[in-house]
């Protein structure tokens, strides 16, 4: 203030000190060289307009105090001044009255106001002109009662959260130098506090909690921690710091378009001194000067989703309102509190944390790893999964209650099952099982689920074309992890689709053993689904941990096309009252198959099958290793025992007891199909029946032997190999091999890209009106696909990896590309096409360039596919080492 500092200079008693160097409890030096001590105080509010509408600054208190020692402030009664460090006097004995000084009274007091903060308020003409007249008013404060006793409660101004004038010269004063924008000092019960606590900036400590919420890959750009676990956060605030016993901050933390306290999506939380589990809590860790290091913690049962944090600084009867910034909040394997705890960390790191695995298909006699790129941590894949649970039908019915359901895993559990298909909503995958998907892309193409994802959201969230069963349940998989729910795809094969939850799946067929119409129950070769780790408040203790959930749409559960979660456990006791959806999966597993043969004259024979077996060698990924983990133990009992027997009555599985008393009686002759060597994609092979008469009798029998080509969900193609012997005699206890011969010329137009060819054997006995129905599946394996990476792999540098394949066919493959993937090695998906043909025999052979962003161990996903070859898989674990 050029007016006011100018006629204190010329007197000797202030020099205008360097911009910001004013300190708290500081002291001006006058330039006449003895040491005087100033305080002074503005609040300044609001912009007003004079008469003659030029906009000033309203002052609602601006007083100077200079000390010089003895001398008391005029006017004022005999005693110590609060805050004044030295001789003082008590406030007017009215207090309802004006208090003027003249700037010849303040400099001659010797009053002596304390410490100063060395905030700032604008520079305007109308303090120049009250300096230069030498007078600072302190204006009239009304009151209840027409007197002010210095109480905030008695001050209906102050109590309305606005501002009044104030006549107390007893106060910690605030040294103003012009900065533009208003600053106040704010009095509580006649005590002086500092001006408004404003918020500069919040750091979300993205690296530190990244860490530790084991969430690092998430929280490049953003925050995203685990419910029920501390998390940290620092605020800077401008000028001064937070003072505990002035400033009172309160959080706030909502989700969801409509929050509410009472569904849980609301929570509004103090600053506290201590955290308090269970529940949102705000402490202290450390403060230092203006900056403020803080814990949150959020309770274990807290919704899942996208939060938005804000806070409220009040200081006194004055607020203002930030927003800290966003963060998503996730389930937490890590939490004892949470219902989805893992007590082992490398089952964590497996079924949470990892982004590669594997998915398991071929046939029960041959098993086939697929590798997959599950890839839950990769860009956009969080927005896309928290976007899945925003377009699903209970959000859109009611968006208040689905939000606070994200509570339970097993809410987003059963949402997520039926969001991943389309059948009913604007899901992820439409499925297709008929091998026509020229408008779209095939199932057995897909090495990840995170190309689906990113084409789901930029369809508009239309679904993508097209999706089976490993593919519904890689996909939830990758959206359940990303959540943060232990989860992990399983495959059951030999897996049974019972529509009419009789346990029961029958088929209808002729003389010659050929299904009489395509069925909708059948078993498929195999189905895969996923399991999540969580508990099940709703149901009867013990039947937490692994729950069964089948995103693939077969049946509809409630009016939606989903499955589960249903407790493994409920299925391995037969309890199929259990939720959800037990007595389709318990069929999955352990369904009844009875096999009709309609005679010429219409009757039915049941035949004997017993080489189909359902639910066999059910299967997931091991921890930490690349090897398969057998679970059929997690879902049956061993067979023929006791307690399978109780589970099998439980489940009232009446047809399955049945058959295992028919089969304790039965004797004499038996049918099972053999292979002699290995299979592989473009030979010719043998396969055998072999039978064996184990009684003292003679069998005179007729024997139809035929192989077809099939889908894994069961759907015959073309035959591609039969043998028919009219008459073939069954010697005493003998045994006998038949062979079959089955070439590629006649396979190889009609596979489908599940490479699997059903070799069935019916052996009849017209004397004895018995058939005998042996049945096995063949997976024809694919050549290898072999991966060579080029130069040291290192995080952020440039490596190359060579991916060839060899021919394996007696005809060129034409139109061949290779498609490479992998979380951490590349940031999408990268195809190469080879433009000439590949003679047989020929090594096809293309380099692709990868840039490791994070260390540690990855897998690089490749899938192969040209006009003769299908959906031939390979993978290559690579470990990138630090920079």
């Amino acid at each position: 203030m050029s007016g006011a500092h100018g006629s204190l200079e010329k007197q000797g008693v202030l020099r205008t000190p360097p911009h910001g160097a004013l300190r708290r409890g500081g002291v001006l030096t006058p330039s006449g060289g003895t040491t005087e001590h100033l305080s002074a105080a503005l609040i300044i509010s609001y912009v007003t307009s004079t008469s003659d509408g030029v906009q000033v600054w309203r002052v609602q208190l601006a007083c100077v105090l200079v000390s010089r020692q003895g001398a008391p402030l005029p006017g004022l009664g005999e005693g110590s001044v609060p805050g004044s460090g030295g001789p003082g006097r008590p406030p007017p004995r009215d207090l309802d009255k004006p208090l003027r000084l003249t700037m010849a009274e303040v400099l001659a007091s010797g009053w002596f106001g304390g410490d100063f903060y060395p905030y700032c308020s604008p520079k305007t003409e109308l303090l120049e002109q009250r300096w230069a007249r030498g007078t600072m008013d302190l204006l009239d404060l009304p009151s209840r009662n027409g007197k002010w006793d210095g109480r905030v409660e008695n001050q209906p101004a102050l109590q309305g959260g606005g501002q009044a004038w104030f006549p107390s010269p007893s106060v910690l004063f605030q040294i103003c130098y012009g900065t533009p924008g208003p600053q106040s000092v704010f009095f509580r019960n006649g005590a002086a506090r500092g001006p408004e606590l404003i918020l500069e900036r919040c750091d979300l400590q993205l690296e530190a909690n990244g860490r530790d919420h084991h969430t690092a890959d998430l929280c490049q750009e953003r925050l995203v921690v685990r419910r029920g676990q501390p998390f940290y956060l620092t605020l800077h605030f401008e000028g001064r710091g937070y003072e505990a016993g002035v400033d009172r901050l309160t959080f706030s933390a909502v989700t969801g378009p409509a929050p509410s306290e009472e569904a849980g999506t609301k929570a509004r939380f103090p600053l506290a001194d201590a955290v308090e589990e269970g529940s949102w809590t705000a402490s202290v860790l450390d403060q230092q000067d203006s900056v403020l290091s803080l814990q949150l913690s959020t309770p274990a049962s807290a919704p899942v989703g996208l939060y938005r944090l804000s806070l409220e600084a009040s200081t006194g009867y004055q607020g203002s309102s930030f927003v800290l910034g966003h963060f998503t909040l996730l389930f937490n394997a890590w939490c004892p509190a949470d219902a989805v705890y893992l007590d082992a960390e490398e089952e964590r790191r497996e079924y949470v944390l990892t982004q590669q695995g594997f998915i398991y298909q071929g046939s029960a006699k041959f098993i086939k790893s697929v590798p997959w790129n599950f890839g839950q941590f990769e860009d956009g894949i969080l927005d896309i999964c928290l976007m899945l649970l925003d377009v699903n039908p209970k959000f859109l019915t009611d968006a208040g209650r689905d939000c606070s359901r994200r509570s339970s895993p097993v809410y987003v559990g059963r949402v997520v099952s039926g969001m991943v298909n389309c059948n009913d909503d604007q899901g992820v995958l439409l499925g297709r099982w008929d091998n026509n998907y020229g408008d779209g892309v095939s199932p057995m193409f897909w090495i990840g689920s995170v190309d689906i994802l990113r084409r789901w959201k930029n369809y508009g969230c239309q679904h993508v074309k097209y999706g089976q069963c490993w593919v519904f349940a890689a996909v939830a998989c990758t959206v359940l992890r990303c959540l943060g729910i232990p989860t992990r795809v399983v495959t059951n094969y030999n897996s049974a689709h019972d529509q009419n939850s009789n346990l029961l799946i029958e088929y209808f067929r002729n003389e010659f053993g050929e299904l009489e119409s395509n069925k909708s129950e059948m078993i498929w070769n195999f189905h895969c689904w996923v399991e999540s780790w969580m508990t099940r408040p709703d149901l009867e203790p013990g039947y937490e941990g692994w729950q069964a959930l089948d995103p693939t749409p077969q049946e509809k559960s409630e009016g939606t096309y989903c499955c589960g979660p249903v407790p493994v456990r409920a299925i391995k006791e037969g309890d199929l009252s259990t939720k959800y959806d037990a007595p389709f999966v318990f069929a999955e597993v352990n369904a009844d198959v009875v096999d009709w043969i309609r005679q010429d004259d219409g009757s039915m024979h049941k035949s004997v099958n017993r080489s189909l077996v359902v639910g066999l060698k059910i299967s997931t990924k091991c921890v930490g290793r690349d090897e398969r983990e057998d679970i059929t133990h997690t879902y049956k009992y061993p067979e023929g025992s006791a307690e399978e027997r109780q589970a099998f009555t439980r489940a009232n599985h009446l047809n399955k007891l049945a058959e295992q008393e028919e089969a304790k009686e039965e004797t004499g002759v038996a049918m099972r199909i053999r292979v002699g060597q290995s299979m592989s994609m473009g030979s010719d092979f043998d396969v055998f029946a072999h039978i064996n008469n184990d009684t003292p009798e003679s069998r005179e029998c007729r024997l139809l032997l035929c192989a077809r080509t099939v889908s894994y969900n069961g759907v015959l193609g073309p035959e591609c190999g039969t043998e028919v012997l009219p008459d073939l005699t069954l010697e005493p206890f003998s045994e006998k091999s038949i062979p079959l011969h089955i070439l590629y010329e006649k396979y190889s137009d009609f596979l489908t890209e599940s490479n699997l060819i059903k070799v069935q054997g019916l052996l009849i006995e017209p004397a004895a009106n018995s058939y005998l129905l042996a049945q096995r599946d063949l997976y024809l394996e694919n050549p290898e696909i072999k991966i060579r990476i080029l130069g040291e792999p290192k995080q952020n540098r440039k490596l190359v990896a060579e991916v060839s394949l060899r021919n394996p066919l007696k005809v060129p493959l034409l139109g061949c590309s290779f498609t490479v993937e992998g979380a951490g090695l590349t940031k999408e998906q990268k195809s190469v096409e080879v433009p000439d043909p590949v003679e047989p025999g020929e090594l096809v052979k293309v380099r692709v360039d990868l840039l490791p962003m994070d260390r540690g161990l990855h897998k690089l996903v490749v899938n192969f596919e040209c006009d003769k070859l299908k959906a031939v898989k390979g993978y290559r674990n690579v470990i990138i080492g630090p920079p």
